[in-house]
């Protein structure tokens, strides 16, 4: 999921070149306040065609709802052609609901609810299951409701972000990752991507197009990792041939919970 500001409506042609997922035209934190309603009327002007977006899913993200614009941006995201919008700092399920019934006035299809803030986090089920397609942990705005202090460790999110991914998957919803944001460390970028896969992400948010090939590597299923998904089955398959309940490969006992991690190794890779 890559970001780019809102009154910038060429960034969606970068979305597309970047090979992102979804690209996000963001309204809130990468638009003033003073400049807010010249980037509504950007993107509803622009309204890119389908051929413009390829495969690419396009988002607006509108601001919070307790804010004064919310009303105005979910109808230029409608204008702007979005398949659905990104709504910050919800938490609650009355508010999904708010939010679900205003997308219906305007046609917008897709949700994604960011959870960033202490009430979010700690009614993370609550919000990711009341109707949303998915959710996204915001690590900046947590730490800033908390009165927290934010390290390259991520040890005081630690909690928060495995919440999340948790909550998400109690909702069958997937779970995008916090931003870095120093877009520049790469190094930095691989290194929480492979943690936040580790912890059960789908995906991570990107604020530049070179940290989108970064998130595809890391959350794309690795030759070494679908060989060795490959190889657990197969033992399994010549092991119930066999009819033995006992299954070994490479030195290494096999249960349950391991084929069924191999399987949905496999299924990631051929998606």
């Amino acid at each position: 999921m890559l970001f780019g500001p809102a009154n910038r409506v060429d960034f969606v042609a970068k979305f597309v070149t970047a090979n992102a997922d979804i690209g996000v035209l963001d309204l809130e934190d990468a638009v003033a306040e003073s400049g807010k309603q010249v980037a509504r009327d950007a993107i509803a002007d622009a309204r890119p065609g389908a051929g413009e977006l390829g495969a690419m899913q396009l988002f607006v993200r509108v601001n919070a709802i307790d804010t004064p614009h919310f009303a105005d941006d979910m109808a230029a995201a409608a204008a702007s052609g979005a398949v659905g919008v990104i709504v910050p700092k919800l938490e609650e399920a009355a508010e999904v609901t708010h939010v679900r019934s205003v997308m219906a006035e305007h046609g917008l299809v897709a949700l994604c609810a960011g959870i960033e803030s202490a009430a979010g986090v700690h009614r993370g089920v609550e919000v990711a299951s009341a109707g949303v397609e998915m959710v996204y942990f915001g690590a900046e705005d947590f730490i800033t409701d908390i009165g927290g202090v934010r390290t390259e460790t991520n040890a005081e999110v630690l909690y928060a972000r495995s919440h999340v991914a948790l909550a998400a998957r109690l909702a069958g919803v997937p779970a995008l990752d916090q931003v870095v944001v120093d877009y520049g460390d790469s190094e930095r970028f691989e290194r929480e991507a492979r943690v936040a896969r580790s912890l059960g992400y789908a995906g991570k948010l990107c604020i530049h197009p070179g940290q989108v090939a970064l998130a595809n590597s890391a959350f794309t299923p690795s030759e070494k990792e679908v060989r060795w998904a490959r190889g657990i089955l197969a033992a399994a398959e010549a092991a119930e041939a066999e009819g033995t309940g006992v299954i070994s490969f490479e030195g290494t006992m096999v249960d349950a919970p391991i084929l069924v991690r191999a399987r949905s190794l496999l299924d990631r890779a051929e998606d």
